[in-house]
């Protein structure tokens, strides 16, 4: 199993660094994973900003030779694994523009008759490791779910990938949040891991 991780947080001494040397380690460990590859969005200076006008097309961005070395890393993974904070119930701009630019029509889908575009990106799988500030329940309860629907029936569903997972921490922030125990978890997770 070919597995990249992509990391969306500025800070190598924080929690989230921590979750991404736990899931590093497992996926280390783990003889189902044949090969690991890492994509920390902020050291590498991705532009999450997209620019269109008569001379660059949004039609056209399946085809961006700038974007070649990240559609390339997508095709080549099994699995997608994503590390990020939670800000105002969703995830980082950062994040976000990285989508809408990998997740292109024509690459990510194919429009098609009907409502429902053909997913591209069919057989792979999803981990989306998230930390918040909140409690835990907070998305769900006071903000209708709305972080796991944005990625899993607006994003992933939406490109043909139907496994997803989501590992969602809440009061990462309290100095009583469990952080020990979370690490654990994911690390646990990530060297068990099988499809």
């Amino acid at each position: 199993m070919n597995t990249l991780v992509i990391y969306t947080y500025p800070n190598h001494k924080s929690l989230n660094y921590a979750f991404l040397q736990k899931v590093m380690e497992g996926s280390n460990e783990n003889p189902n994973i044949k090969e690991l590859q890492l994509l920390d969005l902020y050291e590498e200076g991705f532009d999450p900003l997209l620019k269109f006008n008569e001379h660059k097309r949004r039609r056209d961005m399946y085809c961006d030779p700038k974007l070649e070395k990240y559609r390339n890393q997508i095709t080549w993974a099994d699995k997608i694994v994503f590390i990020y904070p939670i800000w105002w119930g969703r995830p980082p701009a950062m994040l976000l523009g990285y989508i809408d630019q990998l997740f292109a029509a024509n690459f990510a889908y194919r429009d098609k008759k009907g409502l429902i575009p053909e997913g591209l990106l069919k057989g792979k799988s999803v981990v989306c490791v998230s930390t918040m500030k909140g409690p835990t329940n907070y998305i769900f309860v006071w903000l209708n779910n709305a972080h796991k629907i944005l990625m899993k029936r607006a994003l992933f569903s939406f490109v043909g990938i139907k496994k997803v997972k989501f590992f969602e921490f809440g009061n990462m922030e309290n100095v009583n949040g469990k952080q020990i125990k979370k690490l654990n978890k994911i690390y646990r997770y990530f060297k068990k891991v099988k499809d």
